[in-house]
């Protein structure tokens, strides 16, 4: 699909609230920043151009998937990198989408693909990490 062809669901909660889904989706009893819920599904489990989806039958959008972000989590560390609070939600949605899309950051090639990523998306719409 080409871009506007998507929809992504963003939810802001709490670190209760997280931690709550946390356990419940992914068996960890601990709030976290952000998390990803797909709605693609890959042929084989393979990430590849062989996509099942479901669409929206009003708009025909493709439903990409859900994120959630603890607000909480995002003000710590917005202060913590020494950035706004406006980049840091920006990167935890942007992190979120691409997992979406199927990136991973399970080992140090994947980790380093997602992040280079993230920052070129990041960059296009204005909020570039600040030099340190």
């Amino acid at each position: 699909t080409g871009a506007g062809d998507v929809q992504v669901s963003v939810l802001i909660v709490d670190d209760e609230a997280i931690r709550d889904m946390n356990r419940e989706y992914r068996g960890m009893d601990r709030s976290t920043d952000v998390l990803s819920f797909p709605m693609l599904s890959y042929l084989d489990g393979e990430y590849d151009d062989q996509l099942v989806f479901d669409t929206d039958p009003e708009t025909g959008e493709v439903l990409l998937g859900d994120v959630v972000i603890s607000i909480e989590t995002a003000v710590r560390q917005a202060d913590e990198y020494g950035h706004s609070i406006e980049r840091e939600l920006a990167y935890l949605a942007v992190h979120g989408v691409l997992h979406l899309r199927g990136y991973d950051h399970e080992n140090e090639s994947d980790r380093r693909g997602m992040r280079a990523a993230e920052e070129e998306i990041l960059a296009l719409i204005g909020l570039v990490r600040e030099p340190s």
